[in-house]
């Protein structure tokens, strides 16, 4: 007796289609950032820094206002898997955010790599946090999406 494998929401149907173009927008929103905040040897990472705390914000308000909307299904879950899993998950990026970290600390920075590091994830936090009480300021729950 097989188990059916569960296949990801953005590898069905259109899914893929709606990650692929918000893909491309946050990957030239990305490209955008890093060739007008340019960092150089031992400078703080403006461009990864900036696309990732501004991708945090976005996805704590999308998800949160998402949420209050009602059910994931038709449009919501279009624009969750575009915006939510397309743009942010390009936009931002954990790779270039750990060679930064690792170029940082190679070169002779350590302190900044680690005070880098720290604002980061510190002011990652917050920026979901903000994002998710202003989606709730904005919109009311909706009663379809109260379980």
């Amino acid at each position: 007796m097989s188990e059916r494998m569960h296949v990801p929401d953005a590898l069905r149907g259109t899914g893929v289609i709606w990650v692929f173009l918000g893909g491309m927008a946050g990957t030239f929103v990305r490209w955008l950032a890093e060739e007008n905040l340019p960092s150089g040897k031992g400078r703080w990472p403006w461009a990864i820094f900036t696309v990732n705390i501004a991708g945090a914000l976005i996805l704590g308000f999308l998800l949160q206002l998402l949420l209050r909307l009602g059910p994931d299904a038709g449009l919501r879950k279009k624009i969750r898997l575009g915006v939510g899993t397309g743009f942010c998950g390009s936009l931002t990026t954990y790779s270039s955010f750990a060679l930064d970290l690792s170029d940082l600390g190679r070169d002779g920075f350590p302190y900044l790599a680690a005070g880098y590091a720290a604002a980061s994830v510190f002011i990652g936090l917050i920026a979901v946090a903000v994002g998710v009480a202003a989606a709730r300021r904005c919109v009311p729950q909706s009663a379809e999406a109260t379980p």
